[in-house]
Order: structure tokens, then sequence, then C-alpha cells
């Protein structure tokens, strides 16, 4: 059992949230963007929401430029 995140493997424990997750893989970037499976899963949700197996998990860090 796994997810995908950012093109790479991780392993998948049951009840897991996107928040879990990005402790885990530890991303602290102050502007996260993260889409779960397609979906867009707003800040205030990352806590609530939980994973499922097989889930595809892409984690964007966004950054101002100029």
């Amino acid at each position: 059992m796994s997810l995908t995140v950012n093109g790479d493997e991780h392993p998948f424990r049951e009840g897991m949230t996107v928040a879990e997750l990005l402790a885990e893989k530890k991303y602290s970037w102050p502007l996260i963007t993260v889409y779960v499976s397609g979906a867009r899963i707003p800040k205030s949700q990352w806590s609530t929401t939980v994973l499922r197996d097989g889930d595809v998990v892409k984690v964007i860090h966004l950054m101002a430029g100029g």
C-alpha cells in the first residue's frame, strides 16, 4: 500500500491526513498548494482530509519572482 507524492512512492498508513503527510515529508515552505488525485485541498482542510491507498499527491511550493 502506498501513495505517490510528487512522482515518488511513499508508504501509506490508514488514517493518514494531508497534514501528517506534509510533516513526514518535511514540507515546511510557507506557501504550499496541495492536490490529492487532481482535487485541490485548501489549507484549512489539511488536518481533516484523510488520504486513501493509491492517492496521487502533488505538493507545489509557490514562489514569487520578478
